[in-house]
């Protein structure tokens, strides 16, 4: 079956207005001939397609208040090849670098191209996702073909059952304030545009730990969407999200992201494109290696003990903040006097020294520099007790660096980091101690979330995770006194992040919070994505008889969203004459045919009847304060 587009159906709607001047015999569209028209600027044609609401608004725009059709995009849509086995993507079904959409041979301007590049993957993780759609090859939305489709996607949704946590249990919440954590389950795509109006510029800290791309399937492989076209599909992912996550961003926000060794060369290129790297490097703060286990292999060629950990900036004139100073770096400070512990401070520099005056030692040598310091200061010094001299060896004067004077200094983070900042194993210990087994694979330690909100915020920052998993970013985020977001779309965040923060509130004592005397407190809102058509999936399941699911059908007709793709009157015909025998078999057709883009509510569509009598009233106040203008404090 061709499968179109609602822009492309509507065009066949207009086109239909001239007979058959743009269709063959068989029904085809004369594609070329409605592009020469439209190059000639035929006036009846274009009349005709800018009277039409959905192609008016999709492909005209405003510049200077004048309207503006936009031929080429209009032109480029009617390009594609019409059937889904091409995916609706104007790049070629390999991953290549190119330039001006041509390959490298013809440049040596390049950007990263890979197939669905200009697509929308929502991505469902659940395990009833893939059940539910009969295989786990997601549909692509391309962005110009299925721009309304796209749009509605994006729109932000009604959230449910929001619910305040704090060290007295739970309750309903009718309001929330820029300082409320929030915890939200969905889809993280979704979710991320129904943060857009509210946080949008005003997150400090991104840190995420997505799923990895691996060159081999394997058994624990963590993604495992559209494996035809697997780095394609998990580049297309990450694209999307990485788009809104920048706009999130606040004008000195930081990016990180863990990845494996398999996925980082990828990853590094697409996030430059993101960040415009060519127009400014420095946006790349840079790599950090991470040794992720205790443990070493003695297997294959190299034994992979380490991830990579990519830092990104939005503006280039942002700093990372320091690290507490390490015990490794602390013991350097070996000398003591009565002032406390030290170490020792070159002031005679053959290289970098620019001062020259004379000093006797108390070996009568005389040594007439470089010094890095004035003859002025250099006496200050002698006059303090801040000169160092060797109890034995060459007698040359250093100078004192206090310990206590660098403890809140504190020192730059290096690009490797060793076991002392965690690895999967002392993870895989702290989820089993919060739960009494491993209930969650692939965990980040706390001592590495620590690091990583350290030199990307501080106190009272916005950090967030949309990959929230066992909620090690949050959880740790809450005991250093920032605020966070959490985002999460599987049933184990109630049962694993969720449990786990109320755990923090209550003042547990595993990972960090010794370190950072964490006694508990804090509380955190959760609310969750409203669900549209999946409850039609559950009605479909739970029909005894063929009765009752044509009853399932002719409600899904009237309130649901069917998928674009599908000709409704093709599949009704399918049924009169019997092709689909059985009950399974018609409850699969059904579940197919069901738009997975259009399983959540959106806010725009609050005060319709129909949906305000599904929201509780609890529900619905918190909705206005979180989509409020006035949102500094969650005011209507």
């Amino acid at each position: 079956m061709a499968v179109e587009s609602k822009a492309m159906d509507h065009i066949r709607k207009v086109l239909e207005q001239f007979g058959d001047k743009y269709f063959t015999k068989s029904g085809a569209l004369k594609r070329n001939t409605v592009i020469e028209d439209l190059d000639n600027y035929d006036k009846d044609l274009m009349t005709a397609i800018l009277k039409d609401d959905l192609l008016h608004k999709t492909y005209t725009s405003k510049i200077a208040d004048v309207e503006i059709f936009e031929i080429n995009k209009f032109v480029d849509m009617l390009r594609y090849k019409e059937y889904w086995e091409d995916s609706f993507t104007k790049y070629d079904n390999k991953i290549g670098l190119t330039a001006g959409e041509k390959y490298i041979d013809d440049s040596s301007d390049v950007v990263l191209d890979f197939p669905y590049k200009d697509c929308v993957l929502k991505a469902g993780m659940t395990k009833e996702d893939v059940e539910h759609s009969g295989d786990a090859d997601e549909s692509f939305l391309n962005e110009t073909l299925a721009k309304s489709e796209i749009d509605e996607l994006y729109e932000p949704k009604i959230l449910v059952n929001a619910t305040k946590y704090d060290k007295n249990g739970k309750k309903k919440v009718l309001a929330v304030s820029q300082s409320d954590n929030i915890v939200i389950k969905g889809n993280n795509l979704i979710a991320l545009y129904s943060l857009e109006k509210r946080y949008a510029g005003k997150i400090k800290s991104i840190i995420l730990d997505p799923p990895y791309y691996f060159y081999k399937n394997k058994p624990d492989d963590s993604f495992s969407y559209n494996s035809n076209f697997k780095l394609s599909t998990w580049l297309t992912f990450m694209k999307n999200r990485m788009e809104i996550a920048k706009k999130l961003l606040s004008e000195n926000g930081i990016l990180i992201l863990t990845v494996g060794l398999d996925g980082a060369p990828y990853l590094e290129i697409l996030l430059n494109s993101i960040f415009d790297i060519a127009k400014d490097p420095n946006r790349l703060v840079g790599s950090i290696a991470w040794r992720k286990t205790d443990n070493q292999s003695n297997i294959g060629d190299f034994a992979n003990v380490s991830d990579r950990i990519l830092v990104y900036r939005k503006n280039s004139d942002t700093k990372l903040y320091k690290l507490p100073l390490s015990d490794k770096a602390k013991k350097e400070y070996s000398y003591s006097d009565k002032k406390g512990a030290y170490r020792r401070a070159n002031l005679l520099d053959l290289t970098r020294g620019k001062f020259h005056y004379k000093v006797e030692t108390s070996d009568g040598t005389v040594l007439n520099g470089p010094w890095m310091i004035d003859e002025t200061k250099f006496k200050q010094l002698v006059e303090n007790d801040g000169i160092h001299w060797p109890k034995s060896g060459k007698q040359i004067p250093y100078g004192k660096t206090y310990l206590a004077d660098q403890i809140d200094k504190g020192q730059i983070p290096s690009d490797f980091w060793d076991g002392s900042y965690g690895t999967n194993q002392r993870a895989a210990k702290e989820i089993k101690d919060l739960f009494g087994s491993r209930a969650f694979k692939f965990a980040k330690p706390e001592e590495l979330l620590r690091n990583l909100i350290s030199i990307s915020s501080k106190a009272g920052d916005i950090v967030l995770d949309f990959f929230m998993g066992s909620g090690t970013t949050p959880a740790v985020a809450m005991k250093m006194n920032r605020h966070f977001i959490g985002i999460d779309q599987m049933d184990y965040i109630d049962t694993i992040g969720v449990n786990r923060l109320r755990k923090v509130i209550n003042g547990e004592q595993g990972g960090i919070s010794k370190e950072v005397n964490w006694q508990g407190g804090g509380s955190f809102i959760y609310a969750e994505l409203m669900e549209k058509n999946q409850g039609y999936l559950r009605d479909i399941q739970n029909a005894e008889n063929m009765d009752e699911l044509m009853n399932v059908y002719s409600r899904m007709k009237q309130n649901g969203d069917i998928d674009f793709r599908v000709d409704l009157n093709k599949f009704e015909a399918s049924l009169k004459v019997g092709e689909l025998p059985t009950l399974e078999d018609r409850k699969r057709e059904l579940i197919k045919i069901i738009d997975k883009n259009q399983l959540y509510y959106n806010y725009s569509n609050i005060d319709d009847e129909s949906v305000r009598d599904l929201v509780s009233d609890t529900d619905y106040e918190f909705n206005k304060s979180f989509y409020s203008s006035n949102n500094e404090k969650g005011e209507e």
